[in-house]
């Protein structure tokens, strides 16, 4: 799974409708402000990541993190404030997000990420880009995003995600989970402090612990496989903690072979 890089977007939200905060006897509690509770200010980005790679003593040889890049503009400010000056550039977060701004994220952002962090020794074998099926996603064969995926001797592929299956996505699997919560530690109140909150969290996350949840996609695919592709099944729970503290923790999920075969025989029926 080295040659796959999982993308996908989500929303972060500037903070929870509800938090506990844990003060001493003459503490103050923290005043928190918005408009309403239904609206509270949220910006959507674009996460690529692939997995991590490690040498024989589990040194990090590659992070696997691509990058995660906020649907935000940069727009003057029509008028003076308390805040700020008028034609002062504010961050704005892109409400309306549609293929042509994906398309363009790909090309500009997650294609030159990949080309500079991408390890040298693999520059030459394919690597293929993960996406769900959503709309605004496009198309595998779409001529500039080949045209630009192809320049400087790489040679990167789209590739779908089987509709319905958020379980095989490493990103819905337990990574935006993990960063939302490393984000709202943060406490933005400024859009601009939301973003570099998210791109922090991003950065912090361990990348064993990114590690095993690719290990969990490997858990789910055999359980797919199961269940004849139905995802009527519960994500098993493999103690990959406690095999790592006795340094039994494996690279790749066994898969027994009669299970295969007969998944080879249901397909083609």
């Amino acid at each position: 799974m080295h040659n796959i890089i999982h993308i996908d977007e989500k929303w972060f939200y500037m903070s929870k409708r509800s938090e506990n905060y844990y003060l001493l006897p003459d503490e103050e509690e923290p005043l928190r402000t918005c408009q309403s509770k239904n609206f509270i200010p949220k910006v959507m980005f674009l996460a690529a990541i692939s997995r991590p790679r490690f040498d024989t003593q589990r040194t990090e040889i590659f992070s696997g993190k691509v990058g995660i890049f906020p649907f935000v503009t940069q727009e003057p400010a029509k008028r003076t404030s308390v805040n700020r000056s008028v034609g002062t550039l504010e961050t704005k977060p892109i409400t309306s997000i549609k293929k042509e701004v994906i398309k363009s994220f790909l090309i500009e952002k997650v294609l030159p990420a990949i080309k500079a962090k991408w390890p040298r020794d693999d520059l030459r074998q394919p690597i293929f880009i993960q996406q769900d099926n959503a709309r605004t996603h496009i198309g595998i064969d779409d001529a500039n995003f080949c045209r630009a995926a192809t320049e400087d001797g790489f040679d990167i592929r789209l590739m779908y995600q089987p509709a319905n299956s958020p379980d095989l996505n490493v990103l819905d699997l337990g990574f935006f989970r993990a960063i939302q919560s490393l984000t709202h530690k943060e406490a933005p109140t400024t859009v601009d402090e939301l973003v570099n909150a998210v791109v922090k969290s991003f950065e912090a996350f361990s990348t064993v612990e990114s590690d095993k949840i690719f290990l969990t996609l490997q858990t789910c695919m055999i359980e797919i496989m199961k269940a004849k592709g139905s995802n009527k099944y519960k994500i098993p729970h493999s103690k990959k903690v406690v095999l790592e503290r006795y340094g039994q923790l494996p690279t790749r999920m066994k898969c027994n072979p009669t299970l295969v075969q007969e998944v080879l025989d249901y397909l083609s029926f």
